[in-house]
């Protein structure tokens, strides 16, 4: 790996670092957050509902998968590629009055999260452009805000794949008949493998690039 790629791949991971643990926090902080207003208060119990990063890492999915990614779509394409995952949010079901939407509801809350983070750092873009006249010192900033509002929409769209047990999955197993949601339990301990599977081949690419596209336009078309 050649100097300049080392010292490229450093910077994203310093400038992205705030932003994608809070991305991956906050995403999990809203299903608690949800399940304990619809009845469910676990999450609230184990002390979960916080915005506390440590109390959501997972090392793999958190810390591991992300620069692994990085690392290996800088080696190979030269465009920085991540997604990851926090601990999941603990919910009970028996406490919800009506389980299967609830759960649908609560699984929406991440992805709605996401979308809040990604306007949140759209703004702060403009904002760190505005005020900080350093270049060599904007542009740490700008490229935190950047992979803040690209990470969340990642995150945003990946997340409503249905396919479980991505939030996608969860919410389309509230609302199809019975057996359908069964037949999607059972796919459930196989998803992140079928989901790492279809990045992988490229596939999952070309579904939900386009839509992430078309958001980020969406977005910096009123905030950049």
């Amino acid at each position: 790996m050649e100097g300049m790629d080392f010292e490229r791949i450093i910077f994203l991971i310093a400038a992205g670092a705030i932003p994608v643990l809070f991305a991956i926090t906050l995403h999990e902080v809203a299903h608690g957050w949800i399940a304990n207003k619809l009845g469910d208060s676990t999450a609230k119990m184990l002390g979960r509902l916080t915005m506390n990063p440590l109390k959501h890492i997972d090392p793999i999915g958190t810390v591991v998968l992300p620069i692994g990614m990085l690392v290996f779509s800088l080696a190979t394409t030269g465009t920085p590629f991540a997604f990851g995952w926090a601990k999941p949010i603990p919910v009970n079901t028996r406490n919800l009055k009506q389980p299967r939407r609830d759960m649908a509801i609560i699984a929406v809350g991440g992805p709605l999260a996401n979308f809040l983070m990604a306007i949140f750092w759209a703004i702060m873009f403009t904002m760190f452009a505005a005020v900080i006249p350093d270049e060599a010192i904007a542009s740490g900033f700008l490229t935190m805000a950047q992979i803040g509002l690209v990470f969340n929409l990642i995150l945003m769209v990946l997340n409503l794949v249905p396919i479980p047990p991505l939030d996608g999955g969860r919410v389309l197993s509230g609302f199809v008949p019975r057996n359908l949601a069964n037949a999607l339990d059972r796919v459930e301990p196989y998803g992140f493998l079928l989901v790492i599977a279809l990045l992988y081949f490229g596939v999952l690419d070309k579904v939900i690039g386009p839509i992430i596209g078309a958001l980020y336009s969406f977005i910096a078309g009123i905030f950049l």
